[in-house]
């Protein structure tokens, strides 16, 4: 991982009973510093027209100005960082594949631009989207994502209802299936939640506690101020 690199990593866009990005203004605002000019990826969502609206909107209220890389003319070079907004994750990583952002974005990131994701923009921050539970409507080249970080992000996570009579599998449970054919470690972040990334410091942010999966190992429950142990040496 480059020492350069800065992201924030978001669970969930809304919180419940707040609006858009609400319960992450603070952090966003601390995080950006002094960035005020926004390139933002809209792509997890079919209207993107609609999206990028949203987003510009929300960020002119924190005194940034949003260009969306969906409309004609904008480039990642002349913003100086970058937001992924959640929606599908597969239609997401497909875009980003096809609109050639990948090399950009990584570029970038590497170079010091600070990096915020959502949902489906954290995930694919990580090494593959594996850890996602959207349903596959298209099919991106390849399950590889950004690799801005080293684990694996599952966002939205939900702990087990021990009074469902629900027989479906628990978030926990795919998680370990997950580990049965991979090795990378694995945040369960509750709405909520965020990781702050730099260089090789993560830090669990928000108002939840998030879970920590390490294969062959209990999972281990983390709260908001924690340095969490994401990134070997």
């Amino acid at each position: 991982m480059a020492p350069s690199r800065r992201l924030l990593l978001i669970s969930n866009s809304t919180l419940y009973g707040s609006g858009y990005l609400d319960h992450a203004e603070g952090e966003i605002r601390a995080f950006l510093g002094g960035a005020t000019r926004i390139f933002f990826v809209p792509h997890a969502m079919h209207d993107r027209d609609r999206y990028a609206s949203l987003a510009r909107n929300r960020f002119a209220a924190m005194g940034c100005t949003l260009a969306s890389a969906h409309e004609p003319g904008t480039s990642i070079d002349a913003a100086d960082a970058v937001f992924v907004g959640g929606g599908n994750t597969f239609r997401l990583l497909d875009c980003l594949y096809r609109h050639d952002l990948i090399h950009d974005i990584r570029r970038r990131v590497d170079a010091g631009m600070p990096y915020i994701g959502s949902s489906a923009g954290s995930i694919v921050a990580c090494p593959t989207l594996k850890t996602t539970k959207d349903m596959p409507v298209v099919e991106p080249p390849s399950f590889d994502a950004l690799g801005l970080v080293p684990f694996q992000i599952s966002p939205h996570y939900l702990d087990p209802d021990p009074t469902s009579t629900h027989m479906g599998e628990t978030q926990e449970e795919r998680i370990g299936h997950y580990h049965e054919d991979n090795a990378l470690k694995v945040v369960g972040l509750r709405e909520g939640s965020m990781l702050v990334v730099q260089d090789r410091s993560v830090v669990l942010r928000g108002v939840t506690a998030a879970r920590v999966f390490v294969k062959g190992r209990p999972p281990s429950e983390h709260q908001p101020g924690d340095v969490l142990d994401l990134i070997d040496d």
